[in-house]
Formats: C-alpha cells, sequence, structure tokens
C-alpha cells in the first residue's frame, strides 16, 4: 500500500521538486497550488500526510492548518511545513501553531524523502531506489 500525500505549495519549481522525489519513491501525490485548494483537497483524498508551504495566494499555511485542524475528518493528519523561513525562531513559530514537522528551503533532495517518510508508520514509509554504482 502506498501512502498518499497532498502537496500545497504555490511554487511551481518547488512544487515540481516536491512531487517529482516523492512519485519516484512510490508515493501517491495530489497536488494544490494554493491554501483554499488544499483546504478543498485534503477532505476529498484523505491522504496520510500533507506538506505544505506558508507563503501562499488566499490562505497561508497557518491559515490552512487552522482549517484542517478544525475539521474532524482530517484533524489527526500530519502536516509538516516546508518553508523558506529559517530564522531559528521560525521553526519555534511553526511547531507551536500546532505542525507537525518543519523542513526549511531549499529542501535537500538526497534527503527529503526521508525526512517526510519519518512522518508516515512504518508500514508506510518508501526507500529511496538504491544506486547502482
Amino acid at each position: 500500500m502506498n501512502a498518499r500525500i497532498v502537496i500545497i505549495e504555490d511554487n511551481q519549481a518547488n512544487l515540481e521538486l516536491v512531487k517529482y522525489l516523492l512519485e519516484c519513491s512510490g508515493y501517491e501525490v495530489s497536488v494544490a497550488r494554493d491554501g483554499q485548494q488544499g483546504v478543498d483537497l485534503v477532505p476529498r483524498v484523505r491522504p496520510d500526510l500533507v506538506v505544505c508551504d506558508l507563503q501562499m495566494p488566499v490562505l497561508d499555511g497557518y491559515q490552512v492548518l487552522a482549517l484542517l485542524r478544525q475539521n474532524p475528518d482530517v484533524a489527526r493528519i500530519p502536516i509538516i511545513a516546508v518553508t523558506a523561513f529559517s530564522m531559528p525562531n521560525d521553526r519555534q513559530k511553526v511547531m507551536t501553531a500546532g505542525f507537525d514537522g518543519y523542513i526549511s528551503k531549499p529542501i535537500e533532495p538526497e534527503a527529503f524523502v526521508s525526512q517526510i517518510g519519518a512522518f508516515l508508520p512504518a508500514a508506510l514509509r518508501r526507500n529511496l531506489p538504491k544506486s547502482t554504482d
């Protein structure tokens, strides 16, 4: 069984990279390009995990988090902030707000999939394909 992950990200390049990395590792990925699309998509998809940018049009990541936590059907889904905010107090602000995790941009492609996998139950985690060097 493959984990379902929703990515909520407005930056096209970041969205494509994260989607590519997760799909290549065997995850089922759905995308939303702004916060409102994400709030609408998550209850339909019922993902195992949400990866959410903080700075987005329509609704920012904090608003997305608040709205999803208010919906009892999806309130327990882990939500990971992936953001360019990377000052020391930014991580604390994100975690205090109620996000389940924090990954700073730019992401490190070599580590990203395992960082995301750490928030999934072991049975749903995927590994990067082994190098054939």
